[in-house]
């Protein structure tokens, strides 16, 4: 789930740098049992693909999806919603526990992020279980971007840019260098006049409630950024104004990607943005998640000391805030629950040392879901909790994906454990495919019977079915209006705008 993994671009178009559309569809023949739509989306050296099969045969339990790469540069780097590998250029990926029936005429959605050298091709066959399909594939590619979304320390101008999607883990064998200065320590702004900040304060958690300075109950309602690397042009104060003003918002997630071009490039430059991020959110009356956004690896140890310079940095100089919430692991995922307290228990005094006052968010197992997708439940964390005060734990759901059994996992574990949902989506885990209107009202149901808050994917145009913005929305000064909101868009904001406890 999530972001993570969530932020994907499906369908047969996609929209590239400047808001033009990408070329044309291609098609080529396949074989009996399945049809493919292949989606790809490329910028200089790497792409992002995204894989609808479709099974035309009878009902499949358990698949293995295959094709081979027409370029020998080219490479799953990381992936979502299946379980790739590759040899030479042949990959091959196999379906996850949450995925694995496929009706006759059921389809499901993968997605990657890959790498290519000379050349950018996409597969012309795909095989279901060893099958050639022949139901056909459609491909649908984007011009190269000669250029990654430059890192700039401070939100820049209005530009347009199509994203990678979720984290690509270059293996590193060094840490990185601890800053050596010592970053200012910067006061609070007054809150906005009947904002959330201002009515609420310094927010605590009290038994299994989110709550104000007042110690009353709170649920707050929110957005999170896509990728600050990808859409930075999404994020300025005319879009945080119609956040606070026009949809009625609560809070801002500020989704921090530590690898795929994220923190781990330039450490100092990430760092700063966040806190102008976060300087955004206070002066619109925002509470602001500071999202440490590991995906892969999953085992977010694997970041330590990454997580104890920045959450150091950024926990002295935010201190005297207010809106300020602290999310230290994004989805930890194929990692026990033991590791993912280990790393819990070694990051927390980092961010107490300098600010003891402050909400920490705790990732779960089973890409925060409780462990429910790795077959597990809160039961795990019941057992030995993370030894720290102040905490609360994090669950991510997309409704299209995950249903009922889900929401009875959360609906128990909310009467015994702090729970902040600090993303999910309308759509399919992949981020993609169409908003499941009648599962999203029983989460909504779920969050709001629990007072649990919540921080929806994704404030953002990306070319996607969880984006909340049409493409070429971050370009003007409309945020709000029906002209510019996607399906998701507009749901989302009806549920952050209707009455609640924040």
């Amino acid at each position: 789930m999530g972001g993570g993994r969530a932020a994907v671009l499906l369908g047969v178009s996609a929209v590239v740098a400047g808001g033009a559309m990408i070329a044309p569809a291609l098609t080529a023949s396949a074989a009996a049992g399945c049809s493919v739509s292949y989606t790809a989306n490329s910028w200089s050296g790497g792409f992002t693909a995204n894989i609808k099969v479709t099974n035309l045969g009878s009902e499949v339990n358990g698949w293995s999806l295959g094709w081979t790469f027409p370029d020998a540069g080219q490479k799953v780097v990381q992936g979502w919603s299946a379980a790739y590998a590759q040899t030479g250029s042949t990959v091959t990926a196999k379906n996850v526990d949450w995925n694995g029936a496929l009706p006759a005429g059921g389809s499901t959605t993968i997605g990657f992020n890959g790498a290519w050298t000379s050349a950018n091709p996409v597969p012309s066959s795909f095989t279901l279980n060893g099958v050639t399909c022949n139901g056909g594939v459609v491909t649908t590619t984007s011009p190269v971007r000669t250029t990654t979304p430059p890192v700039t320390t401070t939100p820049p101008p209005v530009t347009s840019t199509t994203p990678p999607v979720t984290t690509t883990p270059p293996v590193t064998t060094t840490t990185p260098p601890v800053t050596t200065t010592t970053p200012p320590v910067t006061t609070s702004t007054p809150p906005v006049s009947g904002s959330p900040l201002a009515r609420n304060g310094q927010l605590h958690v009290c038994g299994t409630n989110l709550c104000n300075e007042r110690n009353t109950a709170v649920q707050l309602r929110g957005v999170s950024t896509h990728g600050i690397q990808w859409f930075p042009q999404c994020y300025n104060n005319t879009s945080m104004t119609a956040l606070a003003k026009d949809w009625k918002a609560d809070l801002l997630r500020i989704a921090m990607y530590v690898q795929e071009q994220g923190y781990e490039t330039n450490p100092s430059s990430f760092t700063a943005r966040v806190n102008s991020y976060v300087d955004l959110a206070e002066q619109n009356g925002l509470y602001a998640i500071i999202d440490f956004h590991t995906l892969t690896p999953g085992d977010p140890n694997y970041n330590l000391d990454r997580a104890k310079t920045f959450f150091a940095s950024v926990a002295q100089r935010n201190a005297a805030k207010k809106n300020v919430i602290y999310e230290i692991a994004n989805e930890p995922n194929g990692v026990s629950w033991s590791a993912i307290k280990t790393y819990a228990e070694a990051v927390i005094p980092v961010i107490r040392a300098a600010d003891p006052d402050a909400v920490v968010i705790v990732g779960t197992r089973g890409w925060s879901s409780l462990g429910v997708s790795d077959g597990s439940s809160e039961s795990e964390i019941l057992a030995s909790p993370v030894n720290a005060t102040n905490i609360m734990y994090t669950f991510h759901f997309y409704a299209a994906s995950h249903g009922d059994n889900y929401r009875t996992v959360v609906a128990r574990a909310a009467q015994k454990l702090p729970l902040f949902v600090t993303e999910y989506g309308t759509v399919s885990a992949s981020g993609g495919g169409a908003v499941d209107r009648t599962s999203t009202a029983a989460w909504y149901q779920v969050l709001d019977q629990y007072k649990i808050s919540s921080a929806n994917w994704t404030f953002s145009e990306a070319g996607e079915g969880s984006a909340e913005l049409k493409p070429g929305t971050c370009s003007g000064s409309d945020y709000s209006s029906s002209n510019v909101l996607t399906e998701s868009g507009a749901l989302v904001k009806a549920y952050i705008g209707t009455a609640h406890s924040s």
